[in-house]
């Protein structure tokens, strides 16, 4: 056995190693940030921290040495996410809202310590990450209860963004209002037209009239700035607190399963690879002529993808003309995948890969 103080001095060498390593790795954070940024992708990545670990706890051989491994790989992962996260206050995230808004709450889970720019409308807003205004745009196009945000959806199939994550925001909607209001008070309620589509059964039993804002933030502040306990915001607990009203009444929407996605909109197209072969999003149209749509079907049926969301939109300056928006499981950088798009694009007038993306939830 060694003696402490050579021992104490092989755990000095060691730990100058690590120093290197660990500073090395952290400069390799930085990259990993940069291309992160690019794309439009998260810090936070649970299965790829998953996959670092399992991969890098077999160059252990001692079990019971393993099991620390583990948990200073996780504790290494997690300063690393802090330093990415330091690094990203430069990040520039448009979203259509105000201050308090689910948009700006959803951009602030997504993408902490960077800058939320907001805008009045969703078209500023995905006009701002075209032009490089903005890094990424984080746009809702599905509710649960209320269905597509077509605004959205059109844009992207206008647009030259690309769709490079999907991220689910369980939305809990409140009565909010100034403090020491009581429901009985309350003669007048604003929100947003979704948030009052979401809460109609409760606006409706308690007999009050409902009026449209642009949206649930907006509306929070009005009622702050109106002073007036007559009227209240439907909005979230964070809003409300943000603009110094409290809740009255709390989950006031009718359904429990109340969720927003969110889709994270960039310049760059994420590769297959950074979606994990998750999902992709395909927008296209079809021939003018029976049966055209039944092939396109046919040939996602044929070469076994899932297809977990299709919708139609009316195509802006064509009277009775439609384009489709389509969700797909599994990689379209796979053979099957690839043959997938060379086929479909014999049945189509037009098709445009709109992005590969992992789904989050918040």
């Amino acid at each position: 056995m060694k003696d402490l103080e050579s021992t104490r001095a092989e755990i000095a060498a060691v730990d100058r190693e690590l120093a290197q390593a660990f500073e090395k790795r952290m400069r390799l954070a930085e990259d990993v940030l940069a291309n992160k940024a690019k794309a439009g992708l998260p810090i936070y990545d649970p299965a790829q921290e998953a996959k670092v670990i399992l991969r890098n706890s077999d160059n252990i051989s001692d079990p019971v040495i393993r099991e620390y491994y583990v948990r200073f790989l996780q504790s290494l992962m997690d300063l690393s996410k802090d330093y990415q996260r330091r690094l990203a206050g430069m990040m520039k995230v448009a979203y259509c809202g105000a201050p308090g808004a689910f948009a700006h709450i959803a951009c602030r889970k997504m993408f902490p310590g960077a800058e939320y720019i907001p805008f009045p409308d969703f078209e500023s807003a995905y006009k701002a990450c075209e032009d490089g205004t903005a890094d990424v745009a984080v746009m809702p196009v599905e509710n649960s209860y209320s269905g597509i945000v077509g605004g959205v959806l059109d844009l992207s199939f206008g647009g030259g963004l690309f769709v490079n994550m999907m991220f689910e925001l369980t939305v809990t909607q409140n009565l909010v209002g100034l403090k020491g209001t009581a429901i009985s008070d309350i003669k007048k309620v604003v929100s947003h037209p979704q948030a009052l589509s979401q809460c109609a059964a409760f606006i409706s039993e308690h007999g009050i009239e409902a009026v449209e804002f642009g949206n649930t933030a907006l509306a929070a502040k009005h009622v702050a700035e109106t002073g007036d306990k007559s009227i209240a915001a439907i909005a979230s607990a964070d809003t409300a607190e943000l603009y110094g009203l409290e809740v009255i009444s709390p989950a006031i929407n009718a359904s429990a399963w109340n969720t927003t996605r969110f889709a994270v909109f960039s310049r760059v197209k994420n590769t297959p690879a950074d979606a994990g072969g998750e999902h992709f999003i395909l927008e296209f149209t079809v021939k003018n002529e029976a049966g055209a749509l039944a092939k396109v079907l046919n040939v996602i049926g044929v070469h076994r993808f899932n297809m977990s969301n299709l919708h139609s939109r009316p195509t802006k300056g064509s009277l009775w003309k439609h384009w489709f928006f389509a969700e797909l499981e599994g990689d379209v950088d796979s053979a099957d995948g690839q043959e997938l798009l060379r086929q479909m694009s014999t049945v189509c007038d037009c098709l445009k890969l709109v992005g590969t993306y992992k789904t989050l939830a918040l």
